[in-house]
């Protein structure tokens, strides 16, 4: 048996010293992974340099950074070999850096839009993100304000079906602070949009001091298993996988 995990969180570099990025562990992906590994299961991990990782030479590691890293390692994984399944837990950023501009640059592109006297649309805005100098290497700080544009990032996990539909599909949803009726509600939505066969559904709330609370629900919508912490989840996951497989 094959499998692919995705763990930890993507990192958007605004310059060569700064980025963005969310505060993932990768400590669910990588006790998904200890958990298959107690079985003749085979593992390619995509994960980022700074998260956890299992230890094994069942492992095969592939380090990203960025989402569009993310996007193109995915790709050429699942258009080299088959997967029994692959399991998204990586937080994958849902913007990117476009533009940076300081206080003074930002007033003068607002002034000129303003300028023309009519209903800003859409396509005006573009003027924000026109370079007008060659991309710093690192942004100035001689500025009391810098403006940051933040561009729509590709959904990756919409991507997987689309290259393997055979495979099983593990996705997983994050909301914060909501009822457990909207967060299954959303987590099959996105089970539906992203065709996936299970979705592993949390809320940020529920996460602390070793508690971790998932719901994870089947491609009929049904809630098949509840956990209270990361180990179980894990082994709640592996579990219903290889049973299935």
């Amino acid at each position: 048996m094959r499998v692919l995990i995705t763990a930890g969180g993507t990192s958007e570099k605004i310059d060569d010293v700064r980025s963005i990025t969310n505060h993932s562990t990768g400590k669910l992906g990588s006790l998904i992974a200890e958990a298959f590994l107690t079985h003749d299961v085979t593992i390619d991990y995509v994960t980022t340099a700074t998260t956890l990782r299992p230890a094994s030479d069942k492992v095969n590691i592939h380090e990203i950074a960025g989402t569009q890293e993310l996007a193109d390692t995915l790709q050429n994984l699942l258009q080299q070999q088959p997967y029994d399944a692959v399991i998204h837990s990586m937080a994958v950023s849902d913007f990117t850096p476009e533009k940076s501009l300081s206080q003074e640059d930002f007033l003068t592109k607002i002034n000129q839009l303003i300028a023309r006297q009519q209903p800003l649309t859409a396509e005006d805005l573009t003027v924000l993100t026109e370079d007008t100098a060659a991309k710093e290497n690192k942004i100035s700080s001689n500025t009391d304000h810098l403006f940051l544009i933040l561009k729509k990032t590709p959904k990756v996990i919409q991507q997987i079906k689309q290259l393997q539909p055979a495979t099983i599909l593990v996705g997983f949803k994050l909301l914060v602070d909501v009822s457990k009726e909207e967060l299954v509600d959303v987590a099959r939505h996105s089970l539906i949009k992203n065709q996936a066969d299970y979705v592993l559904a949390n809320d940020l709330t529920s996460i602390h001091h070793g508690q971790h609370v998932g719901y994870f629900i089947n491609k009929e919508g049904t809630i098949i298993g509840e956990a209270t912490s990361k180990e179980a989840i894990a082994q709640l996951i592996v579990k219903t996988l290889l049973d299935t497989l």
